[in-house]
């Protein structure tokens, strides 16, 4: 009974590593926040609350646009706001009248600033473009799983992915998926790696995301890892 209860106990040891978050991990070094204000006591969970419902709508609202992220810089009276889509010709619009919409929204609804015409100002909206959808780690996440939805076979699925992923000049890449795969009745997990990957060195820029493809026959959880060169 000790020996198995210790053999367990190793083998928990041994797989701790990739527990670690790959961006936090790097955050600093590599990476840099995608939050940046400073607040203390209840302003700080406001402005975190703020920015949770930010990201959940536009994420949400975007998701035609390929969004990729959202960067949130606050000062004492102005919020900037970045977005990362790879078409940005969708969030522009026409004359910029869909950036113009968009900025609106934000204020009126998620925000919730009374437009007087005086506090317009106090939210500043920036698009840039991603320019290689393939090298984004959130855009592929949510292709596969827009794939798996459509009940793609998984395997050429994420062949598929590592491929182009390579292709867009990664120096290695990695998609795992785990649950009911192809409706499978007992959830398993599968993974396809190509390059090199590494997940111990701070100083390598590997980018993570993970997103889930909801299914007929349930969750299926995708993550994906890219290391650029």
């Amino acid at each position: 009974m000790e020996d198995a209860i210790a053999s367990l106990q190793h083998d928990e040891l041994k797989f701790m590593g990739n527990k670690i978050h790959p961006i936090a991990f790097r955050l600093g070094p590599v990476y840099t926040w995608t939050s940046r204000w400073f607040a203390q006591g209840k302003r700080y969970q406001d402005l975190l609350a703020s920015d949770v419902k930010i990201r959940r709508a536009l994420m949400l609202k975007l998701k035609p646009a390929g969004i990729a992220r959202i960067e949130i810089e606050r000062s004492i009276n102005k919020i900037n706001l970045t977005l990362f889509v790879s078409r940005p010709g969708v969030v522009i619009g026409r004359g910029g009248t869909g950036l113009e919409d968009l900025k609106k929204y934000v204020i009126t609804d998620l925000l919730k600033i009374k437009d007087d015409g005086k506090n317009v100002s106090k939210v500043e909206l920036k698009v840039e473009a991603v320019k290689e959808p393939n090298a984004d780690a959130y855009l592929v996440a949510v292709n596969i799983a827009d794939q798996l939805v459509r009940r793609m076979p998984a395997k050429r699925v994420i062949k598929q992915a590592v491929e182009k992923m390579m292709a867009a000049g990664a120096k290695g890449a990695k998609v795992r998926l785990g649950g009911r795969i192809n409706g499978a009745e007992i959830a398993r997990v599968e993974h396809t790696q190509a390059g090199v990957l590494p997940l111990s060195s701070i100083k390598e820029k590997v980018d993570f995301a993970s997103y889930p493809a909801h299914t007929r026959s349930g969750y299926i959880g995708v993550k994906v890892w890219i290391c650029h060169s």
